[in-house]
C-alpha cells in the first residue's frame, strides 16, 4: 500500500517509486511534474545515462529520434549509445551494433504472432512457407541494447547495463545469421530506434543476400524514430511481408511522461503515418499495436482513447492488450487482473476496433 504525495490517497495500485496516482498525474500534472522529473533522473543515474536529453547549443545534433539531442563533445545522447567523439558519432552508426540475437523456433510468443505469417500462414505462398504456422523455421530475434524512452515498468530493463558499450559487430553479422531456415528477422529491445541506421543496413544486406526468398523484416518499436528512417523501415516490411508493431504505452501525454519519461507525440504521429500505408498490403497486416495493462495507471479510459485513435485510422488494425508483470521500478504493483483485462478489451471493441486480443493470459490473476 503506497500513498500519493499529491492527494494523499492510499492504494495498492500506486507504485511506491512514482508516489503518484493516475488521477493526479492526469489532472494536476504541472504541480507534480518536478517530482516526476526527479524520479526519472534518479533511475537513469543508476546506469550512468543522461538525466535529460542534452540541448547544448553547439552540440552534435542527433537526427534519429524525437528527443533531438544536441550532444556536447565527449558526452552522450539520451539513449546512452550515441556518443559525440570530437564532432563525430560513435555508437548508433550503421557500421557496428550493440545487441544480442538468437534463433527462435516458429511459431514464437511474439506479440504479433496471432496475425503474422510465421504464426498463422497468412500471406502464403508469397510471404509464408506454409498455409499455417511455419514449423521447422526460425525467427532471428535481434535485441538492441538502448532505448529512447525511460519506462519505469520496463520488462527488459537489463539492457541499460549495456547501453554505454560500443557496438562490436558489423551489419553483415545479421545477414550471415539469416540462413535458409530463417523466415523472419525481428528487431526489438530496448528499442530499434537508437540503432535504426544499423538495422536498416543489416536488413538490406540480408534481403539482397536471400535473393527473393521468404525473409520478413519486422519491428517492435516505441515509434519515436525520425520519419525518414521510419519510411525506410516501412518499405522493407512492405516488400518482405513483415510487420511494424508499435507499443502505445498510454494516451494521456501527462501519463506517458510520468511512466516513460518522454512525450508520446511522435509515436502517435508515426503510427498514423504507417497506418496511411497499410492499405498497400492488407494481408499480412503491415501495422499492429499493443499496450501493457499496468494496474492503477493504464485503465479503461486510456485503452478507450487509444482504441478510438486506432479505429479512426483503420478499425482492422490488430491491437494486443498485454498483461503486466511487476518489473523494474514498478515491482510493487500486482499483475493485471482478468476483470481489468476484460474491461479494457470491451472498451477497445466498443471504440470500433475489430481485431483485439488479450495477450500474456498466463499472467492474469483472478482477483479484482
Amino acid at each position: 500500500m503506497a500513498r500519493c504525495i499529491h492527494c494523499q490517497k492510499e492504494s495498492a495500485l500506486i507504485s511506491s517509486p512514482l508516489e503518484l496516482c493516475a488521477d493526479c498525474i492526469r489532472n494536476h500534472f504541472e504541480a507534480v511534474r518536478p517530482h516526476i522529473q526527479n524520479v526519472h533522473a534518479r533511475v537513469r543515474e543508476r546506469f550512468g545515462l543522461p538525466r535529460h536529453p542534452p540541448r547544448e547549443e553547439d552540440g552534435l545534433e542527433c537526427p534519429l529520434c524525437m528527443n533531438q539531442c544536441r550532444i556536447p563533445d565527449g558526452e552522450r545522447g539520451y539513449c546512452g549509445l550515441r556518443l559525440n567523439r570530437e564532432g563525430q558519432f560513435a555508437g548508433g552508426t550503421e557500421k557496428a551494433g550493440n545487441f544480442s540475437r538468437y534463433h527462435d523456433p516458429l511459431p514464437t510468443n511474439c506479440v504479433a504472432n496471432w496475425i503474422c505469417p510465421g504464426g498463422t500462414g497468412c500471406g502464403y505462398p508469397r510471404f509464408s512457407h506454409a498455409e499455417s504456422a511455419e514449423h521447422g523455421y526460425t525467427n532471428l530475434a535481434v535485441f538492441f541494447r538502448a532505448c529512447t524512452f525511460n519506462c519505469l515498468f520496463c520488462q527488459n530493463w537489463f539492457y541499460r547495463e549495456y547501453s554505454l558499450l560500443p557496438g562490436r559487430l558489423g551489419p553483415e553479422a545479421i545477414a550471415m545469421d539469416a540462413d535458409e531456415n530463417t523466415s523472419c528477422i525481428c528487431y526489438f529491445g530496448g528499442d530499434p530506434t537508437p540503432q535504426i541506421l544499423y538495422a536498416l543496413k543489416a536488413s538490406q544486406i540480408a534481403w539482397e543476400n536471400r535473393k527473393g526468398d521468404i525473409l520478413r523484416i519486422c519491428w517492435e518499436a516505441n515509434g519515436s524514430m525520425n520519419e525518414r528512417f521510419l519510411d525506410r523501415a516501412v518499405e522493407l516490411s512492405l516488400q518482405s511481408g513483415g510487420c511494424i508493431k508499435f507499443d502505445l504505452k498510454a494516451w494521456s501525454k501527462e501519463l506517458h511522461l510520468a511512466l516513460c519519461g518522454v512525450s508520446n507525440s511522435q509515436t502517435l504521429s508515426n503510427f498514423a503515418r504507417v497506418a496511411g500505408r497499410a492499405a498497400e498490403r492488407p494481408e499480412p497486416p503491415l501495422l499492429a499495436a499493443s499496450t501493457l495493462l499496468i494496474p492503477g495507471y493504464v485503465d479503461e479510459e486510456e485503452i478507450s482513447r487509444i482504441a478510438t485513435f486506432i479505429a479512426s485510422l483503420d478499425p482492422l488494425i490488430p491491437y494486443s492488450l498485454l498483461a503486466f508483470y511487476p518489473h523494474f521500478c514498478m515491482q510493487d504493483l500486482p499483475t493485471t487482473s482478468r476483470k481489468h483485462a476484460e474491461r479494457c478489451r470491451k472498451a477497445a471493441c466498443a471504440a470500433g476496433l475489430e481485431r483485439v486480443k488479450v495477450g500474456n493470459i498466463h499472467l492474469l490473476r483472478n482477483a479484482y
